[in-house]
């Protein structure tokens, strides 16, 4: 069996930025991109905050007025009355309860702002976009 001869191989052109730079330089007064810069969480999310610090404000307020409204349990003479003031009550405390919750899912939101954590998913670590 006889050999070949080696093929002659040519240099690559040079790639990356030496090289584009290179084959295109930019003229003296060629302005520069201004490169989007990304808001600080602090302050992009500061409407956030406002808005969810404001919630938190209105339920806590509404909260100390059923608070202040509700009376201690009276007995009634009629047993139908006694039945209807124990459901407006039971019906006030599941309004409190989704309160509650309400404001610790706000207070969850507030935190996360604060440690810079809010905008990220919490299942995935993935970047939530702001819209």
């Amino acid at each position: 069996m006889a050999k070949t001869a080696a093929k002659a191989v040519k240099p690559k052109p040079a790639r990356g930025k030496i090289a584009s730079k290179a084959a295109k330089p930019k003229p003296a007064g060629a302005p520069k991109r201004a490169t989007p810069k990304a808001k600080k969480p602090a302050v992009q999310y500061a409407d956030i905050r406002r808005d969810l610090q404001r919630q938190r404000a209105d339920l806590l307020k509404e909260a100390g007025i059923i608070v202040t409204k509700r009376n201690e349990f009276e007995p009634f003479p009629d047993l139908s009355d006694q039945a209807t003031a124990e459901m407006d009550q039971n019906f006030s405390l599941r309004l409190k309860e989704r309160e509650q919750k309400l404001l610790k899912k706000i207070d969850e939101a507030l935190d996360r702002i604060t440690t810079r954590t809010y905008g990220i998913c919490e299942r995935c670590e993935q970047k939530i976009p702001y819209k």
